[in-house]
């Protein structure tokens, strides 16, 4: 399966939220697709939280685009981490609405 790439202004969710799919947790709104890691020229994903004190985060994009290690988190193990992939962009049409209004896209009076 070839995965379609992120842009900047997807809002993607990190797999741990299927555990604590309260709010925003582990959403994040992509801002940057193609930094580049000033030691090694590694291609980074920028994206920034949306949830508690927003913070900024870098990662490879490689691990990004990356499956979730089942050896590690094996479903047998943690049951509530069913998403393939660590970040996968969100499709939710209400998750996509609270996030447009946390950042101040959309009002909370709006139709969805």
């Amino acid at each position: 399966m070839v995965r379609e790439n992120f842009r900047v202004g997807d809002y993607v969710q990190h797999f741990k939220r299927s555990a604590n799919p309260v709010g925003l947790n582990y959403v994040y709104v992509i801002v940057g697709v193609d930094a580049k890691h000033t030691e090694t020229g590694e291609r980074l994903l920028v994206y920034r939280a949306l949830y508690g004190d927003k913070q900024l985060y870098a990662r490879p994009l490689d691990m990004a685009m990356e499956k979730v290690d089942r050896e590690k988190y094996p479903l047998e193990q943690y049951p509530s981490y069913t998403q393939e992939y660590r970040l996968e962009k969100v499709t939710d049409p209400d998750l996509i609405h609270k996030a447009d209004i946390e950042l101040g896209l959309s009002s909370s009076s709006s139709n969805i």
